[in-house]
């Protein structure tokens, strides 16, 4: 019933403001069933007599509010009573107030709900949003996803009388088919901190997403305010101009009714400190605070760990920075002005994040967003959900290699991870509206030169403080036009199309890249990224001289990388699978400047944005771009799942149908142990060192066929079980 329903708002419109809107309802006795459907052009929270509906956060959710937004569904039977009231607290967010790249999409925050009972007589009746709903102002004063909520318990509520219909919004209701957002972690304080500067700062010992909340005795009047930051400076004084505009501040006011309770209804924080700005009492109690995180309610399925503190909280850093970013979509970062759903960082990381946490249903969901949010020539946007949806971008504009390339690579990594061919059918379209678009904005035919694009973004071998790789743009993009059309086949292949003319176009694409960028079979680009993308998308004729000059850039710079987030990714496996892999293994272990061991050595619990994030010296990375937070690094466990686990899916039988496991064991970690819960049931790769020799046990789930090769034994293939081998060749 709630398409036949209207768009309310209030009849005072104020900026930053938030607005209560509610309804007094009557109900006869027999109510057999009771249904709220709701949803809002910024961000909701339903109550019914003042209790809470449902445990999601953040609702509506982000979508392209300008082609279509999600509305929730609630069972509400069990919470009403004869005589009860209906209310809505509404505040800015995503659809309306400031986000990175604008300032207001829909200037007006604005609701429709409709409430559907079913007598056991048989008779329904409906009570949806209409001028029958009255509005009025809130506690919460006002609400941001940047700069953080204000809400004052003393405030008295004004009556703005009824609402009025805002018959401006036009865009598609769906019913919600992404995953809740849900309350997750309990961190408590590790330990109450006074800066140099004097400040009190609280320590939860763990960078998060979520917000804190504080319970405490107060007197009328008194304020509780907490500021959030990712890191102290060098002189262990808070610090967040890295946080850019965003304020990331929460301010309650306290009415003296005894021991209150605050945390936001709209806002959150990416943080791992509070620094206590103002407080009822001056001596904090820590046993007040409790930092709560937040994330898409996503069920771990992988684990990894080994003999190796180190690497293990590499992992640990890779897991968080997954679970802080997956908030309705694959966020960038959590803390600063941004928090966008970046399409490079979503296609680098997509099969690690599918190890770690079962995220078909929200890779589906971000997709079809993307495919809603594709341009009529095919371009796809750098961020997903769009920013600027009215903005009618013409040619290169907005959109950039290796980012638009997730329309391919997504919804590929997805069906390899679970098997569901709905994904590609979904997507099939998108995918080959991307390549058409890419060879139709081209200077070169089947190449992509000439457009706008990041590049090896933040590569370390353009000079310091340059923000792009030196690996040539127009290298980086011809190369992903492989990549994309190869996927691209192989989709159309599951799905029973006839890709003759994408298998020409592929040949024709293939050889326009080694005319032009190849010479003798080897790329003429001298830079790890170049020679790492052409190992792994297959672009080069001499394989075994590609691999030697990669190797050899590595070792020549003392064993340490030099890529960005498009060569980082493809850098191991690149190694690893032609000949090197004691360079891959010795880059794992790096532990200087840059490695992903140097944020672990300097304190890291989730991954880092720059490699160099903090400096030796305990400065800083230019706060214009220097997150704390952002997992697109973390794609390195991949490598680490396929090669030291070995764990891999096939083509012929995807979602852990059939595998085939492969580990290899090096000393420097001790032991590893790669688990992850399929459809099937827990499959693991555990291999372990007894002096010299290698010890392997596997663990097939019944529904599963592997193909096991160890060193020093014969390929075999099993079915469900426990399989122990001992390698005597070490």
């Amino acid at each position: 019933m709630i398409k036949e329903a209207k768009w309310i708002m209030a009849s005072e419109v104020q900026k930053e403001a938030c607005y209560e809107f509610y309804r007094h309802i009557e109900l006869k006795d027999n109510v057999k069933s009771a249904t709220l459907s709701v949803t809002a052009m910024g961000l909701y929270t339903a109550f019914i007599n003042g209790k809470r509906v449902g445990k999601q956060i953040l609702t509506p959710c982000f979508t392209d509010y300008s082609s279509h937004i999600q509305y929730q569904v609630y069972d509400v039977k069990n919470m009403l009573e004869n005589s009860f009231e209906l209310c809505f607290i509404c505040a800015e967010g995503w659809a309306v107030g400031r986000t990175w790249g604008r300032e207001h999409y829909n200037t007006n925050i604005a609701l429709i709900y409709s409430l559907d009972i079913e007598y056991y007589d048989g008779k329904k009746v409906s009570f949806l949003s209409d001028t029958k709903t009255r509005a009025r102002t809130s506690c919460v004063l006002k609400s941001s996803i940047y700069d953080g909520e204000t809400v004052d318990k003393t405030v008295k509520k004004r009556e703005l009388g009824n609402a009025v219909i805002d018959s401006k919004i036009k865009t598609r209701l769906k019913k919600q088919y992404g995953e809740k957002v849900t309350e997750q972690d309990v961190l408590l304080p590790v330990k109450l901190i006074k800066t140099p500067k004097g400040e009190n700062v609280i320590d939860f010992g763990q960078n998060l997403s979520g917000y804190v909340e504080i319970t405490v005795n107060g007197k009328y009047g008194d304020v509780i305010q907490v500021s959030h930051a990712e890191i102290l400076d060098k002189d262990g004084n808070f610090y967040t101009e890295n946080l850019r505009s965003a304020k990331q501040i929460n301010t309650y006011i306290m009415d003296g009714s005894g021991k209150e309770s605050f945390k936001p209804l709209f806002s959150w924080q990416g943080f791992r400190y509070i620094r206590i700005d103002k407080f009822p009492d001056e001596k904090i109690d820590l046993s007040c605070f409790k930092a709560i995180a937040i994330h898409s309610d996503i069920k771990r399925t992988g684990n990894f760990v080994c003999g190796n503190k180190k690497i293990n909280q590499l992992y640990h850093n890779i897991i968080w920075g997954q679970k802080c970013n997956f908030i309705d979509i694959p966020t960038d970062c959590p803390q600063r002005d941004e928090r966008m759903g970046w399409t490079g960082d979503a296609q680098i990381f997509v099969k690690t994040a599918a190890i770690n946490f079962h995220v078909e249903k929200f890779f589906e969901k971000w997709l079809k967003d993307l495919a809603s949010d594709q341009r009529k020539d095919g371009a796809v946007p750098n961020v997903v959900p769009a920013l600027n949806p009215d903005l009618n971008f013409t040619g290169n504009e907005g959109t950039s290699a290796a980012w638009g390339d997730a329309a391919t690579i997504c919804p590929w990594e997805i069906y390899l991870a679970y098997g569901n061919k709905r994904v590609l059918e979904n997507q099939f379209p998108s995918m080959k509206k991307w390549i058409s678009f890419i060879l139709s904005h081209s200077t070169e035919k089947y190449l992509w030169t000439g457009g706008e694009h990041f590049g090896d973004w933040l590569g370390m071998d353009n000079g310091d403080g340059s923000f792009e790789g030196a690996t040539p743009k127009d290298y980086i993009a011809s190369a992903y036009v492989a990549k994309s059309t190869f996927l691209t086949i192989k989709a159309g292949r599951v799905l029973g199309e006839d890709m003759s003319e994408y298998e020409e176009l592929y040949k024709n694409i293939v050889s326009a890249f080694k005319k032009k960028f190849t010479e003798a079979g080897v790329p003429c680009i001298d830079t790890q990224t170049a020679y790492a993308i052409a190992l792994n998308f297959g672009l080069c004729d001499n394989r075994k001289k590609t691999a030697e000059k990669l190797n050899n850039l590595i070792l020549n710079n003392n064993t340490k990388l030099t890529t960005g987030f498009v060569g980082t990714p493809e850098l191991l496996n690149a190694l690893s699978y032609n000949g090197y892999e004691k360079t891959a293994f010795d880059l794992l272990f790096q532990e200087s400047f840059p490695s992903w061991l140097y944020s672990v050595n300097h304190g890291a619990t989730t991954m880092w944005e720059h490699w160099d994030g903090v400096k030796e010296d305990g400065s800083f990375w230019s706060s214009e771009m220097n997150s704390y937070n952002h997992y697109a690094y973390g794609a390195v466990f991949a490598w680490m799942f396929s090669y030291i686990g070995g764990i891999n899916t096939t083509e012929e039988a995807p979602g852990y149908k059939e595998v085939i496991i492969a580990p290899h064991a090096d000393k420097r970690l001790g032991f590893s142990r790669m688990e992850i819960e399929t459809k099937y049931g827990k499959l693991s790769s555990y291999w372990y060192y007894d002096e010299d020799n290698v010890h392997y046990e596997f663990e097939i789930p019944k529904g599963t066929v592997a193909r096991i090769s160890v060193p020093g034994m014969d390929t075999c293939i099993v079915t469900a079980g426990r399989y122990v081998y001992i390698n005597n060749t070490y």
